[in-house]
């Protein structure tokens, strides 16, 4: 009878070893599961990534194609992992897009290198051997494989060892006449991750870049559009996997777009910031470092009604030694004095010059 009586509720699951076998996927609240989104920032803004089974959607911003970094981090985060990925590009050869994808970077080799070398050219030579050697970190290998979400190069390309084999499905929808073979191209991929089983294995991803291109037949049929991903993101809500699209709204009607951004279970959008906006330049520190904008629209929430509230919906998108994409909140660059009164000397309740300090 104890045996019985262990699991009489049909709300207790077993996610104990969910984690342990499989280093990709990460605990939630209310139930869910993450997986990484190849951004160690944006995991971070979200709350620990992307929820399973759910529909993130980027909007792509006409004058700079900021939305493939967000891209190529979450495929090359997927394929380090050893996670299936589904690729649909209007490029007659999408094969190639994988030749773009960033390598990760060990933590501790390359993101830090150049901080030890430093260190040790201030260290005499004779005086050295006191200090000792580092010591190196043994629970992640040279590629960082075994960690949720890795900082990648973006000057190193992906090694073509996690690539070749049967893991990666690249379809073209250039010069498609509808959207039948892609949606049946994603109904058999998600079918490999249904919830009915009791473990989740592995988690797959599905990547779709420009979505309403142009260069397909079909972006002229926006009601075809929104019943593939309404349809899409009901195919996903019952995997163990992660849809990311891209669109671009600016070719769309405002309708149009308006409901895709509605179906998106997360929504995020790219901008690119002019080379000489002086105005904008005297308003934020860093502006320099900047190459654009991400805004977070929406937040993903599975198994629960509560929003999310965040403490910043806008960060600035950065480049670390150009090869390691960060994002940072906004911070407002000092007023200055001759412009007008800052925070520090503005007047308050120890009176004017004038008056001398007031009686209380």
């Amino acid at each position: 009878m104890a045996a019985t009586r262990a699991r009489v509720s049909s709300f207790s699951r077993n996610v104990s070893t969910a984690t342990s076998q499989n280093p990709g996927l990460k605990h939630g609240p209310n139930g869910t599961m993450f997986i990484s989104s190849g951004i160690p920032d944006l995991d971070k803004i979200l709350g620990g990534g992307f929820s399973l089974g759910s529909l993130v959607m980027v909007m792509e911003d006409a004058e700079a194609p900021h939305h493939m970094l967000i891209l190529r981090n979450f495929m090359s985060q997927g394929l380090v992992q050893k996670q299936p990925l589904l690729y649909a590009s209007a490029s007659r050869e999408p094969k190639r897009f994988l030749g773009t994808l960033p390598s990760p970077a060990s933590l501790k080799g390359d993101k830090s290198s150049d901080l030890s070398h430093e260190k040790d050219l201030r260290i005499a030579w004779q005086y050295k051997k006191y200090f000792g050697e580092p010591q190196l970190n043994l629970n992640t290998n040279n590629g960082g494989q075994h960690d949720y979400c890795n900082d990648f190069d973006l000057r190193k390309p992906l090694d073509r060892q996690f690539f070749s084999g049967s893991n990666v499905d690249c379809v073209s929808i250039n010069d498609s006449p509808n959207l039948t073979a892609l949606q049946d191209h994603c109904a058999g991929f998600l079918a490999k991750f249904s919830r009915n089983e009791g473990s989740i294995p592995s988690a797959g991803r599905i990547a779709i870049q420009s979505f309403c291109s142009p260069q397909c037949k079909y972006s002229n049929e926006e009601w075809h559009m929104l019943s593939f991903i309404r349809s899409l993101k009901g195919m996903v809500r019952s995997s163990n996997a992660v849809v990311v699209v891209t669109f671009p709204p600016s070719l769309l009607s405002p309708s149009c777009s308006k409901r895709l951004q509605h179906m998106a279970d997360t929504l995020l959008s790219v901008k690119a910031i002019p080379d000489e906006d002086k105005e904008l330049a005297k308003l934020l520190t860093g502006y320099q470092d900047m190459i654009g904008l991400l805004n977070v629209h929406k937040v993903a929430r599975l198994n629960t009604q509560v929003p999310v509230i965040l403490e910043a919906t806008t960060f600035s998108l950065k480049l670390h030694k150009r090869r390691f994409l960060v994002l940072e909140c906004l911070n407002q660059a000092p007023v200055d004095g001759s412009s007008g009164s800052s925070y520090g000397t503005s007047g308050g309740c120890s009176g004017s010059t004038k008056t001398g300090p007031l009686d209380f």
